[in-house]
């Protein structure tokens, strides 16, 4: 194992950690407590691939097999849509930046570890990689679908709906 495969999964154990920085952060500013309760969600699952990435790390670095299989990787819950009803000025404002944010971050995810799977030449770390990037299309599709339901709220609020 290279020193440049190894740079990646310290890049990619940096990157979880910054989703799971602002996820828990995000859980700890909204009032809400179904939309904080899916924050905190996504913040374990950053936890999860930490944990695993820092296996293969481990393991790359002393030339072992990996300790998990790709298979006890499981899939995480598909997170589910808030029922946002009535939610407070300042809430939405942040809750809109947050899933953008989170959109931004996802999207980099992904293409980092699109990156990753063409340079790494170990099967089992491209089908860990592989994985990570299905869960971030999930984490994608999330943010991007709660990104444009509160986008639409939100310029209502700055009156900015259309006609």
């Amino acid at each position: 194992m290279g020193k440049d495969e190894l740079n990646v999964i310290k890049e990619a154990i940096l990157n979880e950690n910054e989703g799971y920085q602002v996820y828990m952060m995000a859980a700890e500013k909204i009032d809400k407590k179904e939309i904080s309760q899916s924050f905190k969600k996504l913040a374990q699952e950053e936890l999860k691939h930490i944990k695993w990435l820092k296996d293969l790390y481990s393991n790359f670095e002393q030339k072992t097999e990996m300790k998990f299989t790709i298979e006890e990787v499981t899939s995480p819950e598909k997170p589910r849509i808030f029922k946002w009803e009535k939610i407070e000025k300042e809430n939405l404002s942040f809750a809109l930046s947050v899933f953008g944010l989170g959109v931004k971050m996802e999207k980099e995810a992904i293409e980092y570890y699109k990156n990753a799977v063409n340079k790494t030449e170990s099967m089992k770390a491209k089908k860990l990689y592989k994985k990570i990037i299905d869960w971030e299309y999930q984490h994608l599709n999330f943010f991007q679908e709660q990104y444009d339901m509160l986008r639409e709220d939100w310029w209502a609020e700055q009156s900015f709906e259309p006609f």
